[in-house]
């Protein structure tokens, strides 16, 4: 690989890790030629591991030998390596890198929805969820606690913004995921009950046996403000509540979805 050190923040190639938006990086119209930034070594190395392909890494100059070694000993010879000072790098990239290494990565298309709950018991459907620490939060969760698919709605965030990445440990890396562009209850086709997370007067208990006993279930978590739309909840064959104390009547959705996940989890745990 080739080891360029940088001393202008104008220098060709740099472009990915300053002047790219997020959705400059998606490339909506051309997504085979999208990118995304993976940060710190940590997440890095999951992505690597998982097979998603590097484009270029931007690492102070005191990671080179550092925490930054192993991942350069795993890049082609013609992949560029640019390095500089802390400070050059924060304003580069206009913030402090967390543990000093950036990726620059290749987006892969997103498979098909009947590709990725195939042979899946446990899904979480993501709805209008736009923190991209909640978003990030969630998908943690979902790789820690069983969840072996996550579907999310156009009006959600991004996993693979740099935030959310890095907030999900790589988590985005291990579980499979893509964009559901139809109604939830379309999950009846491939053999789901579906849960939506809402207080109603007829909400059931996360605990009920019902939830548990079902082979196949789509669990629906909603916007952090509002929740979910009455219309996804009115199709929802159950809607389920958290017992809560005290008076309080609501999570945080990222909360709430560790919550759901462990008590939902279909005896793989």
């Amino acid at each position: 690989m080739a080891i360029i050190e940088i001393s202008s923040l104008k220098e060709e190639g740099l472009q990915v890790f300053s002047a790219l938006t997020e959705a400059q990086l998606r490339m909506e119209l051309e997504p085979e030629k999208g990118l995304f930034i993976a940060e710190s070594p940590k997440v890095i190395r999951v992505a690597l591991d998982s097979g998603w392909q590097p484009t270029a890494l931007l690492c102070e100059r005191r990671h080179i030998e550092g925490d930054a070694r192993d991942i350069i000993g795993r890049l082609t010879d013609d992949l560029p390596v640019y390095t500089g000072s802390r400070e050059l790098l924060a304003q580069l990239t206009g913030y402090t890198l967390t543990r000093g290494v950036l990726c620059a990565m290749r987006r892969r298309p997103r498979p098909a929805v009947a590709d990725v709950v195939a042979g899946a018991r446990r899904v979480v459907v993501i709805e209008a969820v736009t923190d991209t620490t909640n978003i990030g939060a969630i998908f943690r969760s979902a790789a820690a606690l069983g969840i072996d698919a996550v579907l999310l709605t156009r009006d959600s965030c991004d996993p693979l913004n740099r935030r959310a990445v890095r907030v999900s440990m790589g988590s985005v890396f291990l579980v499979p995921w893509t964009w559901l562009d139809g109604p939830v209850r379309e999950l009846h086709d491939y053999g789901f009950r579906t849960a939506a997370m809402a207080l109603s007067d007829d909400s059931i208990a996360l605990d009920d046996p019902r939830l548990k006993q079902e082979p196949r279930l789509a669990i629906i978590m909603g916007t952090e403000g509002d929740g979910l739309p009455q219309r996804t909840i009115s199709e929802a064959d159950y809607t389920v509540r958290i017992p809560m104390a005290h008076g309080v009547d609501s999570l945080n959705v990222a909360a709430a979805a560790a919550v759901a996940f462990w008590e939902l989890r279909n005896g793989k745990h």
